[in-house]
């Protein structure tokens, strides 16, 4: 029975993040099936930019989540002041992404998209991909600001266990991105027909009114999330809590804009055996990421409720519960894998691409679904340990390991061998049992039980 109660809760939590994250990844998914009517060259450049766009996301989710760590303790507590301090830190860190952000997508947009366009095509022009990214770009970057915003304001109210305001929200931006995607790309009803231009001030405008929502409705329900009473009055945080903050913060920015930079990097090798490749990867990445926010809600959610139980000082509580809630989302994951496998073969055909494209996508899609179960597992394991704050930890089991393994790994299969894409893409992702192995041993010595608040 208290399985089944962990369980429950962790559902309760992270169903709503599931549909909200659902709903922030359909954004991207909408606008790469209807630019994917447009071409190959369409479609291939709003992806090779929202794979950017991905790695600032990332950062500024890596900079929340170590104030995050010590919101969810300290909210376990019962401290709501030190879960203001907590907040007003997330503001800074976000405006410093922001700012960091926009300086490198002005200054080196064009040589950043450049990378993924030297694979060879007989059907793709890199060319016209790179004019296309570069519109997509301009636009997008004025996205930056709605985003981090409502992930300080999301993140803050996941911590004290609200995540239906987020949700709502993120169901109204689809909406809208939807429907000015539609008129926006073609130049429907009188609108003008700006193509991937369309896409990216479309979702601009689905951003802009996620955020407004999460702000403005957070702020009038202030009775209920008492921690925004006055929390704009200063902000100014306590010397030795900011430091703090940073100190433990540090390891998870870097590790998740070194892991997204992981990502991109991996997509860079994998563009040298063809562009049609990365248009193959494009179509399975726009409904993998739709998916796989299952068991990313999930662990988030993992890491909230070990957090809490770790501030009541619960330890043996904790470790029971991580164990539980780490087999029971492998589990989940294993359905995912069911569904993808079962579309594999349909969902490439919405786009207005090459047969071959087609076929690299399906294959993509299974290979990357036989391993959802592997990475649920994974997301829950990497939460748990970064909810006692051994950041450090998942720094090296996370992004070091990427940097240090996958991508050599991935570099040497591409450049040295003569296998086919799909054996080297099974391989540098059967890496992660490495990982596996290792944090479940580190688990079950309980190296990660703290508690960080005082």
């Amino acid at each position: 029975m208290e399985r089944k109660g962990i369980y429950k809760r962790a559902l309760m939590l992270a169903v709503p993040m599931m549909i909200q994250n659902g709903i922030t990844n359909m954004v991207g998914l909408v606008d790469n099936v209807m630019v994917g009517t447009l071409g190959t060259e369409s479609m291939t450049a709003v992806s090779i930019v929202g794979q950017l766009i991905f790695v600032f996301n990332l950062a500024v989710f890596g900079g929340l989540s170590g104030p995050g760590i010590y919101g969810a303790q300290y909210y376990g507590q019962g401290n709501e002041e030190g879960f203001r301090h907590t907040f007003r830190m997330k503001l800074w860190v976000s405006l410093v992404c922001i700012i960091v952000g926009t300086i490198i997508f002005l200054t080196a947009g064009e040589n950043l998209i450049a990378l993924y366009l030297h694979g060879e095509s007989e059907s793709v022009n890199p060319e016209m991909t790179m004019h296309y990214g570069k519109q997509y770009m301009a636009i997008m970057l004025f996205t930056l600001l709605p985003f981090s915003a409502t992930q300080v304001y999301a993140s803050s109210l996941r911590e004290t266990g609200h995540s239906v305001k987020p949700m709502v929200a993120g169901i109204i931006s689809v909406v809208v991105d939807i429907v000015f995607n539609y008129l926006l790309i073609f130049g429907k009803f009188g609108m003008p027909k700006m193509g991937v231009q369309g896409a990216a001030v479309a979702t601009l405008l689905a951003r802009m009114v996620e955020c407004l929502i999460v702000v403005i409705w957070s702020h009038l329900t202030a009775d209920k999330h008492t921690f925004l009473r006055g929390i704009y009055r200063t902000l100014c945080i306590p010397k030795d809590i900011a430091i703090t903050m940073i100190r433990k913060g540090l390891p998870i920015f870097f590790n998740e804009f070194l892991w997204a930079g992981g990502m991109a990097a991996l997509t860079q090798c994998y563009s040298t055996k063809g562009l049609e490749l990365v248009a193959g990867m494009t179509i399975s990445n726009a409904i993998c990421n739709l998916l796989n926010v299952v068991f990313v809600a999930l662990g988030s959610a993992v890491g909230i409720l070990i957090g809490q139980t770790l501030g009541a000082g619960k330890y043996e509580k904790a470790k029971s519960d991580a164990f539980s809630l780490m087999w029971f989302t492998g589990g989940v994951c294993v359905i995912l894998t069911v569904i993808l496998v079962s579309i594999s073969g349909v969902f490439p055909k919405a786009y207005d691409t090459t047969s071959q494209v087609r076929h690299y996508a399906q294959w993509f899609i299974i290979i990357t679904a036989l391993y959802f179960p592997v990475q649920g597992f994974l997301n829950a394991l990497y939460f748990t340990l970064r909810s006692g704050g051994k950041t450090v930890v998942t720094f090296l089991f996370d992004s070091v390991f990427s940097w240090v393994v996958t991508i050599p790994a991935a570099l040497l299969l591409c450049n040295l061998t003569t296998l086919p894409i799909f054996a080297i893409f099974a391989i540098v992702q059967s890496l992660d049992f490495i990982k596996v192995a290792v944090g479940y041993v580190l688990i079950k010595k309980g190296v990660w039980i703290s508690k960080i608040v005082v």
